[in-house]
């Protein structure tokens, strides 16, 4: 993909009313009178802040990047596009530690857009997932003609992902391991093993990072965001964050309120979870994912047969002992799961994911192998994803288990989440050697934002929806959606949250609070 580098640049209080009885079907518009009995004064208590209307739409700015053409690679890279859809890269130069301390270096961060001359929505995925610059791309291609035709879609490869100065460091050998670990194994002895694993990779990591190690986080990418936004010439950034990204928005918001445009999340992480918390509810999440997949597979007549979740488990049980043949590789039982979890992201790939597992009972694991490959290998000019997915989440989490407790989750969550339990509580082990943050992330509390819709997919493999449900709800200005589909993300998937979404982002219109659509 072409790139070009280029230099970013008191109150009062309020009275008591005076209530006459049966005199009023409303509120009262009179003016409020204070009330006073001998040395009493009742005051009611001061009423939290209104939140800020939805911010105006705004100019396409004064764009200070220099974007070259890469719509070929695009194509090549997505299978495709549609008629007349162009797009251009580009770079921009963001300091590595915060804009407050630019002694510390600069991050290079990679950009794309889809369109021109049109005001900017800037499109963030997860950081364990597709580099960012690919998502968007892809969800420009899906999203209503009214949102192409109103902004640029920019996607951003967000810090050590993609070809945002990449953390290409962890070493294959400990990066197969890592992926393929036993998904069902409980014992302490196991889980050092794959402790060992983690350690020889954030050591490796450590030498060759340096002290950028630390400032791949979410805390830092949301400075990105501001240099953005200064970059790009807009007094405000209007934004989509999808899943995991939900938290760099929320982040951002927290740091430059003032330049908040029109946000939405489409899916956010519990934030009234720790981190235990939140992989625990992953795993549930992801197993209630599993059961619409295996209701589905059966109603088509799928190649699984009547029973889909027993064949799975049957699977994972045997290549726990006897990985699969594949080009180049092998598929133990920790690839077959990670492979499960991708494919269950988006309903349209079920299909493919229930031949790879048909052909994987068959004793064939090329598909399962295929699925599972972005997080090991790397994708033409994309590095595995394991790297940038490690480092980052061990650099926003202050959460540090000992391998003890570990132990005792494992055990426990493999009996009550059979298929995922497991993967869930090694995740925790990817932490236990790393440092701990000293710039945790901050809660979304700020009651004077403009309205943020919020939508909660009912069966996210990754994200519990009852947990974007408490983001809605702590966020002071959120305004809760739900999606009763399946998959990773509703726009551009659930044709009713998009028109939502749609019509807030062009015409700032709010949705209705809890409005529900149909999977």
């Amino acid at each position: 993909m072409p790139r070009t580098t280029h230099r970013v640049g008191a109150a009062l209080l309020p009275l008591l009313l005076l209530v006459v009885a049966a005199c009023s079907a409303g509120p009262s518009d009179r003016p409020a009178v204070a009330y006073h009995d001998g040395e009493q004064q009742v005051v009611p208590a001061p009423q939290p802040p209104k939140p800020a209307p939805v911010p105006p739409l705004g100019s396409p700015g004064d764009d200070a990047q220099s974007w070259e053409d890469c719509t070929d690679q695009t194509r090549t890279e997505l299978g495709g596009l549609p008629p007349g859809m162009t797009f251009s890269c580009t770079r921009l130069i963001s300091t590595l530690d915060a804009p407050e301390a630019p002694e510390r270096g600069t991050a290079r961060i990679s950009l794309i857009r889809a369109g021109s001359g049109h005001v900017p929505l800037v499109v963030l995925g997860d950081v364990g997932g597709e580099p960012g610059t690919t998502y968007a791309a892809r969800l420009a291609t899906q999203l209503p003609a009214e949102l192409r035709n109103t902004f640029d879609i920019i996607g951003m490869d967000r810090r050590g992902t993609g070809e945002s100065d990449p953390a290409d460091c962890v070493p294959p050998a400990q990066r197969d391991a890592i992926v393929g670990f036993d998904p069902r194994a409980t014992d302490r002895g196991a889980l050092d093993r794959l402790l060992e694993s983690v350690l020889a990779a954030s050591q490796e990591c450590l030498l060759d990072l340096d002290e950028r190690l630390q400032a791949y986080d979410t805390w830092r990418t949301a400075s990105d965001l501001e240099e953005l936004r200064l970059e790009l010439g807009v007094p405000r950034l209007h934004a989509i964050g999808r899943g995991e990204a939900a938290r760099l928005l929320t982040t951002f918001a927290e740091r430059f309120p003032g330049s908040v445009g029109r946000l939405v999340l489409d899916g956010a992480p519990d934030p009234t979870r720790d981190a235990i918390g939140q992989a625990e509810s992953q795993a549930q999440s992801a197993e209630q994912a599993f059961d619409v997949f295996a209701a589905d597979c059966v109603s088509r007549g799928c190649p699984l047969g009547p029973e889909p979740r027993k064949v799975v488990g049957d699977l994972v049980e045997r290549t726990r002992g006897t990985p699969l043949p594949a080009p180049g590789t092998s598929v133990g039982a920790g690839r077959v799961v990670q492979a499960i979890l991708l494919g269950l992201s988006d309903r349209a790939t079920w299909p493919a994911l229930a031949n790879a597992l048909a052909a994987a009972d068959r004793g064939d694991g090329a598909g399962l192998a295929s699925i599972s490959a972005p997080l090991v290998a790397d994708q033409g000019v994309n590095p595995p994803w394991l790297d940038g997915d490690l480092i980052t989440s061990c650099n926003d989490t202050t959460v540090r288990v000992p391998p003890q407790r570990t132990g005792e989750l494992a055990l426990d969550w493999v009996s009550r989440f059979p298929l995922f339990g497991g993967a869930a509580a090694q995740r925790l082990v990817w932490c236990g050697s790393w440092p701990v943050p000293q710039q945790p992330l901050p809660s979304p509390r700020r009651p004077d934002l403009p309205p943020i819709p919020v939508i909660s997919t009912a069966n996210d493999p990754q994200l519990l929806g009852l947990g974007t449900d408490h983001m809605a709800e702590q966020m002071p200005t959120g305004v809760l959606l739900r999606w009763q589909g399946a998959g990773h993300g509703a726009i551009g998937k659930s044709p009713c949250i998009t028109e939502a979404v749609s019509r807030f982002l062009v015409q700032g219109t709010v949705p209705t609070e809890g409005m529900a659509c149909p999977g």
